[in-house]
């Protein structure tokens, strides 16, 4: 038979659905079948840098391959996809399969724009679709549907999915009938024999660094696991560089072993060589490819219990499935698997049992039947049944058509219980108010001539604009600098460098500026405590030295209002003071953290609870050891001043925009020094990013209630305002992360990899009697 496998995906950039169509292409050749893959090829130049922010790997074009152009890489599903986007790719491809004569052309991935859709509505011989994605987004698949992808899709003559999730997806947004063929292993490649001697735990990761991939959450389990017992982590595909800049604690380095990208046959002797592979992916996974290949090196997995996972593992029996997104779970499976190497071995010789199903010969034959079936398709009826097959109404692989359907998620259900609710309450507050903003925002714009509001804008100084600006930014480097000498009261021995506090500074602000949530202060927090060289141990400190910088930000509130009261008349009082009591909402919570390790005490009994006590006793300890400054004058007095004089060069920024907007006559410091107020309190409790909407209505409520100045003057000057305050946080902090080699979604796997893990040390009543030296053959 000849067979054109023809696959959206660059072929440089190797990823799980073109390893299928490797295998599938060579498994067919061996049989004596003509089969040609159609895929773009990405050459190893600068360009291919360009388009996809990764260097392409330098390999050898197979005789069975036809490269059909370059390709783009876009994010898609929680990865990286290089796709396809260019005229000549389509063009290329088009030409391929109309010169190749083939009898069947199996397209992968059909949904893709661009070759796949092309290929499917102008090939003149039966096109077989293998779906492998698991998509649950809303949006994506209705845009597709809106331009057509089920009509495109209704040209198909069959189609195949690789798992019920895969599956799931197809008849969830593009209806239709679906046979299930798993991906394949080639069991005959993979190593025999027992594993080598060893007196630790060894672990396997294989996958990109991609954010679903959940690398972050398996790092942070073990950075808890190497506390209690002797265990490596090997991580395969993802670069040593991308490992290192996601580590928050960079000590956990020690116990890593980084291979980036490695051969066939080495990704078979790693596979053999662990004792487990985790996968902890997040969520988008179809299979899992590797989970089958550990199977067939006799090495059971770990791995989250999402749709595509739990298709091909089965709990307890050749892996361990765990909540997705836990890592304290995942610690404590893995702690479980150093401590019961028999389990282990038991569920190693299941694992290589199970491969045996994902064997390419079986699944080979599965696929070749669902081609005959296809060649075979009855040809339409009448000429009717011709237009409506040409224009997709009706479907071409000779079935009644199957709708598509509102289905249940195949993921797991989120965890119930006290956290659950209060996350619900969180989210249900969060978003009252920003309902409310918007309510009041939409009443006062009602209110507002808008026009004038833009003239006013457009009339404003931009000299003094700028001298804002200046202000603005100067301010940010001040209060790095009282930061750096609260810390050095706390860690005099740290060896962090006055730059490491400004780019943590700005990191902060810049996460704040953009981000609906207070992630400012964990941001700053999680940058410094990288350059310690121990994230682990000081970031509780570091985040106390943050304590110790915003008990200051409350006296300068304090001193703020107290100006701001006597400077204004009675009618304004009543309002100032609900905005100053508003204001010590903070204070209260700091207050907690100062007096709470004494009111937890040393928690000493057993039990989770007990557990978790102790756990936030210790850290809350530790937070308060960054309060230090307060017992030290020396570097005391020097940080309060610094952070004083940040606030003042703040309220001269404020009022440089008086002068900017011609308001200078009406609303002097005193007005300047309220508006900074009123800012700051509303800023305890974001609603949108940077509480645009509420800063804007906080700054309305004081400029024309408190000095008379007209509704649309107080809004420009608000929206001024924090233009400049969002132009300052962008030009400070994109130069800080680029320093620091991080990337927005860094901070945030960063911030994952901080969540806290506490293991209990192993009953001893649950050890094996055997030792961990022990070999077993699977």
């Amino acid at each position: 038979m000849r067979i054109a496998l023809v696959t959206p995906y660059s072929w440089t950039y190797q990823g799980g659905v073109n390893r299928h169509v490797q295998s599938l292409a060579e498994e067919y050749i061996s049989r004596g079948h003509y089969v040609r893959v159609i895929a773009p090829f990405d050459p190893p130049d600068r360009l291919s840098k360009v388009l996809h922010r990764a260097p392409a790997e330098d390999r050898e074009i197979p005789d069975y391959l036809i490269p059909v152009g370059r390709t783009f890489g876009i994010n898609a599903n929680g990865a990286v996809s290089n796709i396809p986007l260019f005229p000549s790719g389509v063009v290329e491809t088009r030409r391929a399969i109309e010169q190749g004569n083939f009898d069947v052309v199996h397209l992968h991935e059909p949904t893709t724009p661009a070759n796949g859709w092309d290929t499917c509505l102008s090939s003149d011989v039966p096109v077989v679709g293998t779906f492998h994605a698991y998509s649950t987004k809303p949006l994506p698949n209705y845009i597709a549907n809106v331009v057509g992808a089920r009509r495109t899709l209704n040209h198909l003559s069959a189609r195949i999915a690789v798992s019920q999730a895969a599956a799931w997806t197809g008849r969830r947004w593009f209806g239709g009938n679906y046979t299930i063929v798993p991906n394949g292993v080639d069991i005959d490649a993979a190593p025999r024999g027992p594993k080598p001697e060893t007196d630790h735990l060894r672990a396997l990761f294989v996958g990109r660094p991609d954010e679903r991939k959940g690398l972050p959450v398996l790092l942070r389990a073990f950075s808890a696991l190497v506390d209690h017992v002797p265990a490596r982590l090997s991580v395969v595909g993802a670069e040593p560089e991308d490992v290192q800049r996601i580590l928050a604690h960079p000590e956990l380095a020690d116990h890593l072993d980084l291979h980036g990208r490695v051969s066939n046959d080495e990704l078979w002797q790693q596979l053999h060589e662990a004792d487990v592979l985790v996968a902890p992916s997040l969520s988008g996974e179809s299979f899992g490819m590797i989970l089958t290949e550990a199977f067939a090196a006799g090495t059971p997995v770990i791995a989250s219990g999402i749709a595509g996972y739990s298709d091909v593992v089965t709990n307890n029996y050749d892996g361990i499935l765990v909540p997705p997104a836990d890592p304290q779970a995942l610690a404590e499976e893995l702690q479980r698997a150093h401590h019961e190497p028999e389990r282990l071995a038991r569920m190693g010789v299941a694992a290589r049992e199970s491969s045996k199903r994902y064997a390419w010969s079986s699944v080979a034959d599965q696929v070749m039947n669902v081609y005959e079936r296809a060649i075979e398709v009855p040809g339409p009826e009448d000429a009717t049944d011709r237009i409506r097959r040409r224009i997709g109404v009706a479907p071409s692989d000779g079935l009644p058509w199957t709708p598509a359907v509102k289905l249940p998620s195949l993921d797991p259900a989120p965890a119930t219980g006290a956290g659950g609710r209060k996350s619900w309450i969180r989210k249900a507050a969060l978003g009252a108010v920003a309902l409310l903003g918007l309510g009041l925002t939409a009443m006062a714009l009602q209110r507002i001539d808008l026009n004038q509001v833009a003239d006013a804008v457009v009339r404003s100084d931009l000299s003094w604009v700028l001298i804002a600006l200046a202000l603005m930014a100067s301010s940010l480097f001040v209060r790095a600098w009282s930061w750096f000498f609260i810390t050095k009261s706390a860690m005099p021995h740290s060896g962090l460098k006055r730059r490491d506090f400004a780019s943590a500074t700005m990191i902060g602000v810049l996460m704040s500026a953009t981000l609906p949530a207070r992630l400012g202060e964990p941001a700053r927090a999680i940058s410094l405590a990288r350059h310690t060289g121990r994230a682990k141990e000081t970031l509780p400190v570091v985040v106390g030295t943050i304590v110790s910088q915003t008990m200051f930000n409350i006296l300068a509130i304090l001193l703020l209002g107290a100006f701001v009261l006597s400077s204004m008349d009675n009618l304004f009082h009543s309002a100032t003071k609900q905005i100053l009591l508003f204001s010590l909402i903070p204070a209260g919570l700091l207050l907690a953290v100062v007096i709470a390790p004494t009111i937890l005490g040393n928690q000493n009994g057993e039990g989770r609870l007990a557990r978790i006590g102790a756990a936030i006793h210790s850290v809350m300890v530790q937070v308060r050891s960054g309060l230090t400054v307060f017992k030290h004058p020396r570097y005391g007095l020097p940080a309060v001043a610094l952070q004083l004089f940040a606030w003042v060069i703040q309220l001269l920024s404020c009022w440089a925009l008086m002068f900017a907007l011609g308001l200078d006559n009406q609303a002097g410091l005193a007005a300047s020094a309220a508006v900074l107020l009123a800012v700051n309190v509303t800023a305890v409790v974001p609603a949108t990013p940077s509480n645009i909407g509420v800063f804007q209505l906080a700054v309305i409520f004081v400029l024309h209630k408190g000095w008379g100045i007209s509704t649309y003057d107080a809004l420009a000057y608000g929206v001024i305002l924090q233009a400049v305050e969002m132009a300052t946080a962008a030009a400070l902090g994109v130069p800080a992360l680029l320093r620091e080699g991080l990337t927005w979604s860094d901070l945030r796997t960063q911030a994952i990899a901080s969540a806290p893990v506490e293991l209990d040390p192993y009953p001893q009543s649950r050890r094996t009697s055997e030792k961990r030296e022990v070999t077993y053959t699977r």
